[in-house]
């Protein structure tokens, strides 16, 4: 991609030499300083998509309740979502390509808004998980082309200190969903969770007018639409599969299907990529170390790791009778934790290098989960409080490294590929995820006492743990390196 430009005047020879010579005597300033808008609007796209993932988690017992279904089968709101938002991410390049970043983000947050109205006046599930698909429509650009327009526009040294910043501001959108989630649920209605991100749309909206660089093509390349409509479908499946696996009893032969039909499909765009010019989503990028380890490693860590917030919130509220305000509450320390992280990440890869930090960070994240089976309903709060402080650390801190890996040995053409293919991965495994984590529960759980919850939320989060674990094997793959003359000294 590159930018394009309104019309001008040519300038003289004589007004060009004393524009570069004044360009030449100014001193240089930050691309921080001069992105400031751009670095505000991205950071309110985050916010907003964080605010609404984790306010849904709090209400998720009291929308089961209002819409007739169990908390467990309310997963299809969930990852209805999520799995809208991996399947539209590889069409982002292109959009931005054809219509440019400005206009394709403006559109995003607009059907993103609306897709929240709708779902604050859903009646029925299956309206709640339309409008959430609406929503993923509009969601699926936004984290893709805000990354991509840093990446393109912040100058590389202070790159990690920007994805900072921004998502600081996502996980102050952590922070405050559990507990509005948890306090309009328990004081007014669950349908306000979903109506608080209008306001917060129309503000982007303006915004985008405003600070949104415009990064396009004169001509795009021709659209994937085989490339796209293979892994669309082979993704819909394999949820529908986990799906279909959560049925008492379980149709073997319709999950056999679904899964033996998905891996055929997977294997075709496989085939179909390596033939194509311009695919949907560039395999030939994997042959680059940091790209397929960022990405293998950031599928096996949040298949282990997505559904932690959901499952808390049920073991919390079902398990051990708490209300959904004071279950919101314990999910802000949590948010806390993964902020405080944030500051820390520069120092951490200046000292420890990508290899080392994330070998160790993610066994420590394994065994932190794993160490939630020793809650149970006499646990007090404030050690749990402080316990999900220490997780939010180490997983906020994983969280970031993973997600500036995938550019670090990566040409900035290739930028705007590795954002929508890093964003899709990371969709995917987090509705895999909370399929997963869902599913465990709803097998492991042998009756429907709050102790049955307990127990079966125990086994749910050791067997999360050692999914979790496994990760640690693949960023082994990383070479050693200690990257501090790369990284900027502050933020």
């Amino acid at each position: 991609m590159r930018a394009m430009s309104p019309p001008s005047a040519e300038p003289t020879p004589e007004a060009a030499a004393v524009a570069s010579a004044a360009e030449a005597a100014a001193p240089a300033t930050s691309s921080l300083v001069r992105y400031r808008g751009l670095l505000w609007l991205v950071a309110a796209a985050f916010f907003m998509q964080a605010l609404d993932s984790t306010v849904v988690n709090t209400a998720v017992p009291a929308m089961a309740d209002a819409l007739k279904e169990t908390p467990l089968g309310m997963r299809s709101a969930l990852t209805s979502y999520v799995l809208t938002l991996a399947v539209l991410i590889p069409t982002t390049p292109w959009l931005c390509d054809r219509f440019g970043t400005r206009r394709v983000f403006g559109v995003a947050i607009v059907l993103f808004g609306v897709g929240s109205l709708l779902c604050g006046v859903s009646q029925t599930l299956p309206q709640l998980v339309a409008a959430r698909v609406l929503q993923g429509v509009g969601g699926a650009a936004l984290m893709p082309v805000g990354r991509y327009v840093l990446a393109r526009s912040i100058d590389r040294r202070e790159f990690v200190g920007a994805m900072s910043t921004v998502a600081t501001f996502g996980l102050l959108g952590s922070v405050l969903g559990p507990l509005l989630g948890g306090a309009l649920v328990e004081y007014t209605s669950w349908r306000l969770i979903f109506l608080i991100n209008v306001p917060v749309a129309i503000a982007g909206v303006w915004m985008n007018r405003r600070d949104m660089p415009e990064y396009r093509l004169e001509r795009a390349n021709r659209f994937d639409i085989l490339g796209f409509l293979l892994f669309a479908v082979a993704s819909a499946l394999l949820l529908a599969a986990s799906e279909l696996a959560g049925g008492s009893p379980v149709p073997w032969a319709g999950m056999a299907a679904c899964s033996g039909i998905a891996v055929l499909l997977g294997i075709a765009y496989v085939w179909h990529s390596r033939r194509t010019a311009h695919p949907v989503a560039d395999l030939s990028l994997l042959r680059v170390r940091s790209v397929w380890v960022a990405l293998a490693g950031g599928l096996s860590t949040r298949l282990g790791i997505s559904g932690m917030f959901l499952l808390l919130v049920l073991f919390l509220q079902v398990g051990c009778g708490w209300s959904p305000l004071a279950a919101g509450l314990m999910m802000v320390p949590q948010a806390l934790g993964s902020i405080a992280a944030k500051w820390a990440v520069n120092r951490a890869l200046a000292h420890f290098g990508y290899r080392r930090l994330l070998l160790g960070n993610t066994s420590l994240v394994a065994l932190l989960l794993a160490a939630f089976a020793l809650f149970g309903p006499n646990s007090p709060a404030w050690l749990i409080a402080l316990f999900t402080f220490g997780y939010g650390c180490f997983a906020g801190l994983q969280y970031t490294v993973m997600n500036t890996l995938i550019y670090n040995d990566l040409d900035i053409k290739h930028a705007s590929m590795a954002s929508s293919m890093a964003s899709t991965v990371q969709y995917l495994a987090m509705s895999f995820g909370i399929a997963l984590s869902t599913l465990l529960m709803q097998v492991l759980l042998r009756g429907h006492t709050p102790e049955d919850f307990v127990v079966a939320f125990r086994w749910t989060v050791i067997l999360l743990a050692a999914v979790t674990a496994a990760a640690s094997r693949v960023f082994g793959q990383l070479r050693p390196d200690r990257p501090a003359e790369t990284l900027s000294a502050a933020h």
